[in-house]
């Protein structure tokens, strides 16, 4: 009988029902196309140095780099080297960089040579028989999706891509996944001609984030929360990712793509479904993904669009005590571009759990600080036995889960203020991951690789996801298209006057975190 392909390796001793031990990926090597990007610098191979370094990958990995620079293998670990000597999360260790440095390899080329693919086929056979990876490789897609098509035809046309019963070959891709529904269908059909689904994983990052996996144990693991997670308590859910950054230097990505393509349609999406999905009969990936999919299935905008929808394009401001340009003055933008760099939506999700509650996303550049963070703001008490004069200063209840930059979860309750007379204001009730764990957390590239390697798609979104994303969010776009350019809002302000209204007309507010 055949064996399996060796996702992992396998403590004889271990009990496979304790899951406090690490998991250890199995032999294999990593393939980065678009190693000399700024990516692979700054994640990717810190990344790769960091798993190493726990000790989660097997003595003999391997880690293949493809671009046209003329590097031999050693020039190809001196880059590696400078990149994890300055982004490493995890101390420099001579002998952990000596047996991982053991396992470089470099292929010179372009994606359209087919000389080159043949180079590293043979490549990879030296650290299958070498260092015994054993025909299983993971190939990193960091470049752009007009890539995809023609890398992922060599991958074939080699036999790159060819597995057995007792290998695997995976694909990574990252960011972005088309760029509205029918390109997205269209990426998925060039994908899954050469890999199946199975063997497909499309990496979100923020999906990586140890605040954002801790949303699963805080709603699952704790009944003090199950009973108020719906639409009995809750009166609406906020989901922010605000940036205080600017875009100078990154026309050539961003312009024409914008803040809601760029965030929403991926990160705060899948945030959503995270936050109102119902518990999966089991954390198996395909339990997990089910789950997800009737969240976006039973998805919905708040019509009229341009009363629910907002969009800005930050102008000339104060980011603290610096003066910033507007973003019709940063290099390589348009004076007549109509990118959005600031993207508000409200969506409503029809199910009976939270049938009524609005989830209101936002997201933008030169906002007035850099967080992530989603809030269930609760209902106010029904009665309330004070006078007005006793609560005026209390708002409502809300539980926030805090996913960057000081992880952690906030809940907003009333208490009394100490003395003689009743009166009621908000306190906070912290919980930090700084304070409570003495380990760091891991980046969110060392979990996901590690899952790539051994081979359990959680954490990454499937084709299903990713088209019923775009459905919820084309008809949006569509309408901002016809609607002329966005409005404009001051660099270090909240977004513009249109998000505040759009809420106001909803008889609530912004958060200001």
């Amino acid at each position: 009988m055949p064996n399996r392909p060796t996702d992992q390796w396998v403590n004889p001793l271990r009990d496979e029902r304790d899951k406090r031990l690490p998991r250890i990926a199995g032999p294999c090597s990593l393939v980065i196309f678009g190693v000399t990007g700024d990516l692979a610098r700054r994640k990717l191979m810190p990344a790769v140095y960091d798993l190493a370094n726990r000790g989660l990958l097997p003595p003999g990995f391997a880690l293949v780099g493809f671009a046209r620079r003329d590097w031999d293998h050693e020039d190809f670990g001196q880059v590696v080297h400078d990149a994890v000597r300055e982004h490493a999360r995890t101390p420099f260790r001579e002998d952990v960089w000596e047996r991982l440095s053991e396992g470089f390899r470099f292929v010179r080329g372009t994606f359209d040579d087919d000389a080159a693919f043949d180079r590293l086929r043979d490549t990879l056979l030296e650290p299958d028989k070498e260092r015994g990876t054993g025909g299983n490789h993971a190939f990193y897609f960091s470049i752009p999706p007009d890539a995809f098509p023609v890398v992922c035809e060599q991958l074939s046309r080699s036999g790159l891509a060819d597995q057995t019963e007792d290998t695997w070959r995976r694909v990574v891709i990252e960011k972005p996944f088309g760029h509205d529904l029918e390109s997205a269908k269209e990426l998925n059909t060039v994908v899954n001609k050469v890999f199946p689904e199975n063997s497909v994983f499309r990496i979100d990052h923020y999906l990586g984030k140890e605040t954002v996996q801790n949303i699963l144990a805080l709603r699952f693991a704790n009944q003090l929360f199950d009973p108020v997670w719906s639409s009995h308590y809750v009166d609406h859910v906020q989901i922010t990712m605000a940036e205080d950054i600017g875009l100078g230097g990154r026309a050539g990505y961003y312009d024409g793509i914008g803040a809601a393509r760029d965030v929403i349609q991926n990160h705060l999406i899948q945030l959503m479904a995270l936050v109102a999905m119902e518990e999966p009969i089991s954390f198996e990936p395909h339990e997990l993904q089910t789950e997800k999919i009737k969240v976006l299935s039973a998805t919905r905008n708040i019509l009229p669009l341009d009363e629910n929808t907002a969009r800005g394009q930050y102008e000339a401001g104060w980011q603290g005590s610096e003066k910033v340009p507007g973003l019709l003055d940063e290099t390589g933008f348009a004076h007549d571009s109509t990118t959005e760099t600031f993207a508000a939506l409200a969506l409503e999700v029809d199910s009976r759990r939270w049938a009524g509650v609005p989830f209101y996303l936002r997201t933008g550049k030169r906002l007035g600080r850099r967080v992530t963070e989603i809030a269930l703001v609760f209902k106010r008490a029904p009665h309330l036995p004070f006078d007005q004069t006793m609560t005026e200063e209390l708002s409502q209840n809300a539980l926030v889960i805090r996913v960057q930059p000081d992880e952690g979860i906030t809940l907003r309750f009333g208490s009394k203020v100490p003395g003689s007379s009743m009166e009621v204001r908000d306190v906070n009730m912290d919980f930090s991951y700084g304070q409570a764990f003495t380990e760091s957390s891991p980046e969110a590239y060392e979990r996901l690789i590690l899952d790539v390697l051994l081979g359990v798609p959680s954490l990454f979104p499937v084709n299903a996801e990713v088209e019923l994303s775009w459905q919820i969010l084309d008809p949006v776009l569509e309408h901002w298209a016809a609607s002329g350019k966005p409005d404009g809002y001051e660099a270090g302000t909240w977004g513009p006057q249109s998000a505040e209204d759009m809420m106001a007309r909803h008889g609530r507010a912004w958060r200001r975190p």
